[in-house]
């Protein structure tokens, strides 16, 4: 999902400011709450998250805000600066709306907290993203968050395990941080939307890494037991994000035919998930698989070792190491996972020529969408100038690289 740019709006340069005037402009009245949710980047790990595996994430400074006030006829007005159509709505009759297909990401999360327990009478809302539209750095799973916490800032809860507690009480006009238990609940929940709602059988990296997030950290994910840890960026490098201009659009069939290849790989190889697989198990029972089968397990099977081993080699501080993973991974999607495209490789080929480049590869999905790039920081500029130049000599494609900034989550 993403929130697209609007014939006269500049995407990327509005905040919270100007969700605040934008909101003020469709109620005639400020709104009483803003939130904002970041996207995030995939480092290493690619679809390992359903398959029980592991993850290295960064939440980054490319947001989904929301600007709201509550109401007492239990009706919702949805408003977006991305899409002219506005969507109303009753709590009790919440269903998807094809004219406004960006809101299915906020209904369904109202309807997971409500089946959660969670009371709210009505509100009116304001939805702007930063993210850039189709790049892969799940603006949908930012939006999903972003209306969790809107949730909370007007009408306070908090999720225990089975049930609602105590709700929090503000001071000095805020609400208390969010546990680390907490988070995760609140991540389930926007999970559970895009499952049961949307229709896309995802795992929990989008969501943790927009709540987990911390400013030039990156976040840890064992996706077996949903354990998060933070670890700091080693100094000098820059990440640079290139939008191959293919739009991701990674569709609920695509995506929930890779998760359907990979737990029939699991299921025949006697596992719950392909995560409890090392290579030679992998090669000693590939007979048992179709080829398709195996090629997702292969990759899956891959990601979860460099994962283990790019954590060791940042610990290290061994950046050049690490982005050699980086480049194996995305190796991998082209050649067996079948998620990238030849403008994605392009772009992995000229950074892999460009010396100060540490590693690359595709983030998210795939299918469309952008590289990450680990560059050496002082020639971030240059690289981005490279990069650039050399993509529209390949493809007469323009694009504009950026640096992101590794950002607190969501808040």
């Amino acid at each position: 999902m993403g929130l697209v740019k609007k014939e006269g709006l500049v995407i990327g340069s509005l905040g919270k400011e100007e969700v605040k005037q934008f909101y003020q402009k469709a109620f005639g009245k400020p709104p009483a709450r803003i939130v904002r949710a970041p996207g995030r980047l995939e480092l290493l790990g690619n679809h390992t998250d359903y398959n029980g595996g592991l993850v290295m994430a960064l939440a980054v400074d490319k947001y989904i805000y929301i600007a709201a006030s509550p109401r007492n006829d239990g009706q919702i007005e949805l408003v977006t600066t991305s899409f002219p159509e506005r969507d109303t709505f009753y709590l009790d009759k919440i269903e998807k709306n094809p004219a406004t297909a960006w809101a299915n990401y906020t209904k369904g999360v109202l309807l997971k907290l409500r089946a959660r327990g969670v009371h709210f009478t009505g509100f009116n809302a304001a939805i702007h993203g930063t993210i850039p539209f189709g790049a892969g750095l799940s603006s949908s799973a930012a939006l999903e968050m972003a209306t969790a916490l809107i949730v909370r800032e007007l009408f306070p809860y908090r999720l225990g395990e089975n049930s609602l507690e105590l709700p929090p009480k503000r001071e000095a006009d805020h609400l208390p941080a969010l546990s680390p238990t907490e988070k995760l609940r609140i991540a389930k929940v926007g999970q559970a939307a895009e499952n049961d709602f949307v229709g896309v059988k995802c795992g929990l990296l989008d969501q943790i890494s927009s709540l987990f997030g911390k400013s030039g950290q990156v976040i840890q994910i064992d996706c077996l037991s949903n354990s998060v840890q933070n670890d700091p960026m080693p100094p000098g490098v820059a990440i640079v994000v290139a939008d191959s201009a293919v739009k991701h659009e990674l569709s609920a069939g695509d995506y929930n035919e890779l998760r359907a290849q990979c737990e029939s790989a699991a299921r025949k190889l006697g596992v719950q998930f392909l995560r409890f697989i090392n290579p030679p198990a992998l090669e000693k029972n590939k007979s048992k698989l179709t080829e398709r089968e195996y090629q997702c397990a292969y990759h899956i099977v891959g990601e979860n070792q460099r994962v283990v081993f790019g954590e060791r080699a940042l610990r290290e501080g061994d950046v050049t190491q690490f982005g050699q993973y980086l480049f194996q991974s995305h190796a991998s999607s082209r050649d067996y996972f079948h998620n990238s495209t030849p403008q994605l490789d392009t772009l992995v080929e000229i950074a892999q020529g460009l010396k100060t480049c540490f590693g690359a590869r595709l983030t998210g999905g795939g299918f469309g969408g952008a590289t990450i790039n680990l560059v050496r920081q002082d020639a971030a500029d240059e690289f981005v100038r490279l990069l650039s130049d050399e993509y529209f000599a390949r493809t007469k494609i323009k694009i504009q690289p950026w640096v992101a900034q590794i950002v607190d989550g969501a808040g």
